[in-house]
């Protein structure tokens, strides 16, 4: 990890959620279009990637190596699962303790067939306003793992609900919640609820920056600042999380580099300072990836 360069803290080389989603455009696996995205990432100075996509989400480590290679980016990558109902099909057969040791060997000694080895747990989901049986039984493993290997974990949020739930569950898993990112919450558009969850003691994702079909920048730029005004900016992370061919720059999606062409622009517009900026795509990133 050069912790001179920026990190986007939520993305995906390669993912493939078409089994479900039933559509083409959620695989990746164009990897010279990411390439070309990224060596424009790293002309704005990005030097590391941190890649949540985990066992059933179509992770490739041969192609994650090849960008890296390509583009002198660095990746993290990361272990455990998504979230129902894009679990393996063997998950429900698998006793808690079976999937933290899986989290846990791949933490400690790297993926199977690979020189990678995963120094995060994300992303690791829960549904919409609700956790599922098994969901619950992902957080459970993903919490004995984490206090085994103080990893970083990263979850998702649908739609930035059940992100106080998350939280509670960690607190009663006794995990170490400054270790805990919780994804997605620009989503809500709610900046008394977000507040409420860093007042937690848990960083918190801007992490689809861009997808304004869902939530306008400018709510997540009001946000950012009043998160800035109240000096919680340390506890915050950007990302873009793109998932699908039609978000490449390319394909007339916004691209990777939209964080540096419009949204940062638009958040200096907003108040934001480089301090707070250099915090959210550095600072906090270098101390939430810890000795890497």
């Amino acid at each position: 990890m050069d912790k001179l360069g920026y990190t986007l803290m939520h993305e995906h080389l390669t993912i493939d959620l078409s089994k479900i989603k039933k559509d083409p455009d959620t695989i990746l696996d164009d990897n010279n279009a990411t390439i070309a995205e990224f060596k424009e990432l790293y002309k704005n100075g990005v030097r590391n990637i941190l890649d949540v996509t985990n066992t059933g989400m179509g992770r490739d480590e041969e192609a994650i190596i090849n960008i890296m290679k390509a583009t002198k980016i660095n990746v993290i990558t990361s272990t455990g699962f998504y979230k129902d109902p894009f679990l393996p099909e063997d998950f429900e057969n698998k006793s808690v303790d079976e999937l933290a040791n899986m989290m846990i060997n791949e933490l400690t000694t790297g993926y199977i067939n690979s020189t990678l080895t995963p120094k995060c747990i994300g992303e690791i989901g829960t549904s919409k306003n609700m956790m599922t049986a098994n969901e619950e039984k992902l957080f459970k493993a993903a919490s004995i793992a984490q206090r085994k290997t103080n990893a970083l974990v990263y979850t998702h949020t649908t739609l930035g609900t059940y992100a106080k739930e998350q939280i509670d569950f960690f607190t009663k898993e006794q995990v170490d919640l400054s270790k805990i990112i919780i994804g997605h919450v620009d989503l809500t558009g709610d900046k008394d609820y977000i507040v409420s969850l860093i007042n937690k003691g848990v960083n918190v994702g801007f992490d689809t920056i861009g997808k304004v079909n869902y939530m306008k920048d400018e709510v997540r730029a009001e946000i950012l600042k009043h998160i800035q005004d109240i000096n919680k900016i340390d506890q915050v992370v950007l990302s873009l999380d793109i998932t699908r061919k039609s978000h490449f720059k390319d394909n007339g999606g916004i691209g990777y580099n939209y964080l540096f062409t419009s949204f940062l622009p638009l958040l200096r517009t907003y108040g934001i300072t480089e301090d707070s900026i250099n915090k959210m795509l550095k600072d906090n990133p270098n101390r939430l990836l810890g000795g890497l």
